[in-house]
């Protein structure tokens, strides 16, 4: 979950050398602000419209990456993706399937979120393990750092939803998994307690 996290934050700080179009930018703006107050959307003008470039930003860097490893998502992973949401809802399949047969928006949503992490994996792989030698102390500090962080994001996204559904239909979310926090190596009993780190580059 760190990496992930890591290698997002970098990718957003890369400077593309174009300007976005401003009729993209202003598509993802109105994605960000679906359900929000008009008066909200205007007194956060700036901040959605810096989310929305930053957004678009990644997403481009990201297919570009996709695009040259040849990565793709088969129609088998999207059946194996349907199969586990129908499995978290049972006795709701009927309504499941439909929802996904009526809504291509949100296939493609599922496509999309597939194809990211299918990106981020690959990402992962061509990385180069940095290691260092932490304490316990600084570990435990790196680990609440990136669980404040994730649980801001996930305000944020929450604040700015994207759903485009009204109340009748089923919200598309993507499950969380609860992973147990990321435990440090051995303590050595030797120099001073000392652990190691391993982090992607």
């Amino acid at each position: 979950m760190i990496s992930k996290k890591q290698i997002l934050d970098k990718i957003e700080k890369i400077n593309l050398e174009d300007e976005l179009p401003e009729n993209l930018i202003e598509q993802e703006v109105n994605i960000l602000t679906q359900g929000m107050k008009d008066e909200d959307v205007k007194k956060n003008k700036k901040d959605l419209e810096k989310e929305a470039k930053k957004r678009i930003k990644t997403g481009l860097l990201l297919n570009e990456f996709g695009e040259k490893n040849k990565i793709n998502v088969s129609e088998q992973e999207m059946q194996a993706e349907i199969q586990k949401q129908l499995r978290m809802m049972p006795g709701q399949e009927n309504i499941v399937k439909e929802y996904y047969e009526k809504n291509p928006s949100a296939l493609a949503s599922m496509k999309g979120s597939i194809y990211e992490e299918k990106i981020i994996n690959e990402i992962k792989k061509k990385g180069i393990a940095n290691k260092k030698e932490i304490t316990k102390d600084e570990a435990e500090k790196i680990l609440k750092t990136e669980n404040e962080k994730q649980l801001k994001e996930n305000e944020k996204l929450h604040s700015h939803s994207h759903d485009h559904e009204d109340k009748n239909n089923i919200k598309k979310t993507k499950p969380i998994k609860n992973k147990p926090a990321a435990k440090p190596g051995k303590v050595s009993n030797k120099n001073n307690k000392k652990i190691k780190k391993v982090s992607k580059k």
